[in-house]
């Protein structure tokens, strides 16, 4: 089925006007596996004209596009969704391999996509207008009425990460799509080969061409030439701070969504259920090595909550499976040797700064044994600066103020955990964390994919969520009708179709 695989079965091409093309150049990035450094495949190296093209044609099929009604835009959707389904143990496959994720989350990841697609379906059929009455207020008239409805905005940029590269790319491309949009994806290098598997997909459900176009290429190249592009009318961008601070710069009054970095912190009180938390928590942490936004970052409770919460955490730990992601490993190699420098050396400064290491800390390769670092104080980097892999600080407290305190220290505002047993405690803590979302027993994580998902301060810009990703990559439009006393609508000259 698949025709994005285009010469054997490692080259792989872009969709461009419903048709799949090397680079112009006939350049190609090569893509190794995390797991065994194994090739994975080859994807083209688009050059600056490659985009140009590519956003043009968005061009000339978005508002054919647009004219469709929204339940024909839908049922590509519904298709697109089985054809995913049917074909998820070979995408979740290609994800193992490429990106290092264990079986079970691939597949789960595919299947996710899959529900999110019928949702966002669903939500776009969901989409009125509105009338409003000129007379609600003061001083105005029934003669006067304002029909308000949603328009696209044009061509949407979407920029997808590593780490999910099926259904972060679905997150951007489906709201934007169903809302009359077109879309250029633009994704993560590693990562890419899983996205156009996806682009793949949609395109065999029957997107008219054009409608989506993808391009590939080293950001380094074609990076900063796509964000300042005057074609694009709206960015969707799944990455680091660095890179969305830098995209926001650039961007200049191009409207955003970010989705950035994060230091989520679990809060854990002294009346909470430690085993509970301790399992949450593990789960919240470890998970795909730690390679999430939402991820739980480090752990704020008194040292005697510590003392007794360690016991639990060391245990369930032990448990954990280390290695290959085909053998349904939680901790996998991580991404790149870059990555696992970079956690290696937050775990070096906090152990040099009198930090105790009580599990882990040890690597092989890319492979970092999972790890808890307890005594980290506020002047080690381990405190404020976000891993990306399978290490978890504790920070010993005072009492919940000083928690609150420290989490609101951050620079991340993403999402941030309380456990309790206690509600009055759990909204009071709640209502002072400066975070996107505070989840109450619970370990920070993304869905489900229709409540709001946002960050404050350097973790982003804008909310996601299926109905306020489709507003966002949308506007108001009013046409205002004028009536005259007998009712009729105020005109000079022929009715259109009467000339």
């Amino acid at each position: 089925m698949f025709q994005h695989i285009c010469n054997g079965d490692k080259d792989f091409c872009n969709l461009f006007d419903g048709k799949w093309v090397e680079a112009s150049s006939g350049k190609y990035l090569t893509i190794l596996s995390p797991v065994d450094g194994l090739l994975v495949g080859r994807v083209p190296a688009m050059s600056r004209e490659d985009v140009d093209r590519a956003i043009q044609n968005t061009k000339e099929s978005q508002p054919v596009w647009a004219a469709t009604p929204i339940h024909e835009r839908a049922s590509v959707f519904y298709k697109a969704a089985d054809l995913l389904e049917e074909h998820a143990d070979e995408i979740a496959a290609v994800l193992t391999m490429e990106i290092a994720k264990d079986r079970r989350s691939a597949w789960f990841e595919v299947k996710r996509t899959a529900d999110f697609l019928r949702y966002t379906a669903d939500a776009g059929k969901s989409m009125a207008g509105e009338a409003i009455s000129g007379d609600n207020f003061p001083g105005g008239s029934k003669n006067k009425i304002s029909y308000v409805s949603r328009v696209p905005l044009g061509t949407v940029l979407a920029i997808s990460p590593f780490n999910y590269p099926i259904n972060l790319s679905a997150s951007k491309i489906a709201p934007a799509l169903i809302g009359g949009n077109a879309v250029l994806l633009k994704p993560a290098s590693q990562g890419a080969i899983s996205a156009l598997y996806l682009a793949d997909i949609l395109q065999e459900a029957g997107l008219p061409k054009g409608v989506l176009n993808t391009i590939t290429g080293k950001g380094s190249e074609i990076g900063d030439y796509i964000v300042t592009h005057p074609g694009v009318n709206f960015i969707n961008f799944t990455g680091s701070t660095a890179v969305g601070k830098h995209i926001a710069k650039e961007a200049g009054m191009v409207p955003l969504m970010l989705e950035l970095g994060g230091k989520d912190a679990a809060i854990v009180l002294s009346d909470a259920d430690l085993e509970f938390a301790a399992q949450t928590i593990i789960s919240g942490a470890y998970a795909y090595a730690g390679q999430r936004c939402t991820a739980v970052k480090r752990i704020l409770a008194t040292g005697a909550v510590a003392d007794r919460l360690i016991s639990k955490l060391l245990s369930g730990i032990a448990k954990l499976k280390v290695g290959d992601p085909r053998e349904d490993a939680t901790i996998v190699p991580l991404i790149n040797e870059k990555a696992a420098d970079f956690v290696m050396e937050l775990i070096g400064d906090a152990k040099q700064k009198g930090a105790k290491i009580l599990t882990g800390g040890k690597r092989e390769g890319n492979l970092i044994q999972p790890t808890l670092v307890d005594n980290v104080t506020t002047d080690m980097r381990l405190a404020w600066e976000e891993p990306f892999g399978p290490v978890l600080p504790i920070l010993r407290v005072r009492d919940e103020q000083e928690a609150i305190n420290i989490a609101n220290r951050s620079e991340y505002g993403l999402q941030s955990s309380v456990f309790t047993k206690n509600i009055h405690d759990a909204f009071y803590i709640a209502n002072r964390l400066e975070v996107g979302t505070v989840q109450i027993n619970n370990k920070t994580e993304r869905g489900p994919d229709h409540f709001p998902f946002l960050g404050v301060k350097a973790s982003g810009m804008g909310t996601q969520g299926v109905k306020y990703a489709i507003e966002a990559m949308t506007r108001p439009k009013a046409i205002v009708f004028n009536l005259q006393d007998n009712g009729t609508v105020h005109h000079e000259g022929p009715i259109r179709g009467e000339e």
